[in-house]
């Protein structure tokens, strides 16, 4: 049903009086074309018509419902960050000059980890000198590493210092599309801009065992994924990124094709093909011109 949905769309902007006058024309196209109204017994149509609506109307109660569950959810874990942050930032105090002297005065390193390498050999040309995503689908950057998944993004930030650090000496400013991280008293490990909007309150930081600082990000568009964390840093090939197969399979079958389907999309835009909605809008247009030989569409151009 829904490979009509832009013919449908198409037909009822032209409504002005809205849905009472979008079901008027198409009783009238039913009742002048067809014989659906006379083509069988008394009632027939009425039951037909009741039958088909009730049904609808079930599912969009039930997905209405979904919504609301999802709305519900999401308004939990967003007062949990809050929460969260708040405890977080409640720990966070302003360091004495001894406590500054002594971070200063002790070697600070981000520690070495093993860096994304880039794409030397591919068939596809557009790919060769971008990074090979990480098993996190995401890269292993000189100072830091980061993940993905269509609706977050982790960062990890190992530090090499002789103690244990405190959430108070360490600088986190999480913007909508900037981010810092930093040792007080040092320069900051990043200063940049994040090369998509995330949501704020939904994004928070941790310090673990006292040598990592851990950030999560809270993607607003959960439909693409991210080819670098900041706008400086070198891209990785979204094409490379595969789920695993695992994370997929504990998705609902509705969610998973919808992964599914972006995950696709995503892809063939990198091609420079059509989606896959693209590819029904075609195969309906297809269609119709079979159905109807005696039409001319030579000169005709779909979008």
């Amino acid at each position: 049903m829904q490979d009509y949905d832009q013919i449908l769309f198409s037909i009822a902007e032209k409504h002005t009086g809205g849905i009472p006058d979008f079901l008027t024309t198409i009783a009238s196209f039913l009742g002048r074309k067809t014989d659906f109204f006379v083509g069988a017994s008394e009632g027939e149509w009425e039951k037909l018509l009741i039958n088909s609506f009730s049904k609808e109307a079930e599912n969009a109660r039930k997905i209405f419902k979904e919504k609301q569950l999802e709305k519900l959810r999401a308004e939990e874990k967003r007062k949990e960050n809050i929460q969260r942050k708040q405890e977080l930032e409640a720990k966070i105090v302003e360091v004495t000059d001894e406590e500054a002297l002594e971070i200063q005065n002790n070697d600070f390193l981000v520690k070495g980890m093993e860096m994304s390498k880039p794409i030397e050999e591919t068939d596809d040309k557009s790919d060769i000198g971008k990074l090979q995503p990480n098993d996190g689908n995401g890269c292993n950057l000189e100072k830091y590493m980061w993940t993905q998944t269509l609706q977050e993004v982790e960062i990890k930030i190992p530090f090499n210092t002789n103690f244990d650090l405190k959430s108070r000496d360490i600088i986190v400013n999480i913007g909508k599309k900037h981010l810092k991280v930093g040792l007080k008293g040092h320069p900051l490990i990043i200063d940049g801009e994040i090369c998509a909007e995330v949501k704020l309150e939904d994004s928070v930081w941790v310090l673990q065992d006292g040598k990592h600082v851990l950030i999560t990000l809270e993607k607003i568009n959960q439909m693409n994924w991210w080819d670098r964390l900041l706008t400086t840093d070198p891209k990785i090939s979204t094409k490379k990124i595969n789920p695993e197969p695992s994370k997929l399979s504990d998705l609902d079958g509705e969610t998973r094709s919808l992964v599914e389907k972006m995950m696709y999309d995503q892809k063939q835009k990198e091609l420079g093909l059509p989606t896959s909605d693209d590819q029904k809008k075609q195969n309906v247009l297809n269609q119709f011109m079979k159905q109807h030989p005696e039409m001319d569409f030579s000169k005709c151009k779909f979008n």
